[in-house]
């Protein structure tokens, strides 16, 4: 994050690079998806489809999900219905919702297993809320958001942005299980570099911390809004890990439920606010990012504590 920071004050603070600015834009547009699609592409070859177990808590978790993300959509087009009436007031807090709907919907994150497997986790439970939750997510984003541009046809808007979705999200999936079928070396061996995922994470969120400068820096945000954004932003990861752990002790799974609901892909979060939202809702993954991190390095550092007991 602070790479990603530091990156984008330094390169725009070069004016021999001004006419590279709309070029990079265009290729960051184009890689970040890519990128994306490897990490799931990477993670999903190291699944077996032995190890996937459905679990009650999943469907519990899926509805938390659905539910809040399309009560947060409903409030953000009514905030934006009214926003004329009532000049920037009702225009923030349609922002604001739009951000709690980035953070709800948002799958579950590449390297929640790696957190996971060091919290004594079932990481093939995690694994199958992972691929369930981006199936979701694939079918009901492009259903739910053209309903906040009431300019646009609403079909028109549900294609382009399913198209957009769709292959990079259930893509993966896909592909991963046809190579396995056909070429089942291959895919071992890509399994054996699962970890590259993480550094491709490392990037992409370089990136889309670079964006998320770029839209603040461009904006025209008070401070109570950015405030605002990051509150909003800190109470939606915090719900998620509570409603995690609550229904995971419930049925016997408490890790895994906790790191599905709580630890989420903010790289698609930003990528998703900064592609079909208000640039500024970008920011909600960027402050999420650091809420899960410093909540799960909290965790880590427990588990540590109590093993070294033990």
């Amino acid at each position: 994050m602070a790479i990603g920071i530091a990156g984008y004050f330094i390169y725009t603070a070069i004016p021999a690079l001004d006419s590279t600015h709309a070029w990079l834009l265009r290729t960051v547009e184009v890689v970040q998806p890519v990128l994306i699609f490897l990490m799931l592409f990477i993670t999903f070859c190291k699944v077996k489809m032995r190890e996937l177990r459905w679990s009650r808590w999943h469907a519990y978790a899926l509805l938390m999900q659905i539910s809040l993300f399309v009560l947060c959509t409903l409030l953000a087009h009514q905030c934006s219905m009214f926003n004329c009436q009532s000049s920037m007031v009702n225009g923030q807090w349609s922002i604001l919702a739009q951000c709690a709907m980035l953070c709800f919907i948002c799958p579950t994150a590449t390297a929640a297993a790696v957190v996971t497997a060091k919290l004594g986790g079932n990481v093939g439970s995690l694994t199958t809320y992972t691929i369930f939750i981006n199936i979701v997510a694939a079918l009901l984003i492009p259903l739910v958001l053209p309903i906040l541009n009431s300019q646009s046809l609403i079909l028109n808007a549900q294609c382009s942005i399913l198209l957009r979705l769709f292959p990079l999200l259930i893509g993966p999936l896909l592909l991963a299980l046809l190579l396995r079928w056909m070429w089942p070396r291959l895919t071992a061996k890509i399994a054996s570099v699962a970890g590259m995922a993480f550094y491709i994470w490392a990037v992409s969120l370089t990136l889309a911390i670079a964006m998320s400068v770029k839209a603040l820096v461009h904006s025209r945000a008070s401070a109570a809004l950015l405030i605002g954004i990051a509150v909003v932003s800190a109470v939606a990861c915090a719900v998620q890990f509570a409603f995690g752990h609550y229904v995971g002790k419930a049925h016997g799974d408490k890790v895994s439920a906790t790191q599905s609901c709580g630890q989420k892909n903010t790289v698609f979060a930003i990528w998703l606010g900064y592609t079909f939202l208000n640039p500024l809702t970008a920011l909600a993954g960027g402050f999420y990012s650091i809420w899960h991190n410093v909540y799960n390095s909290w965790q880590l550092k427990k588990r540590t504590q109590q093993i070294n007991r033990e």
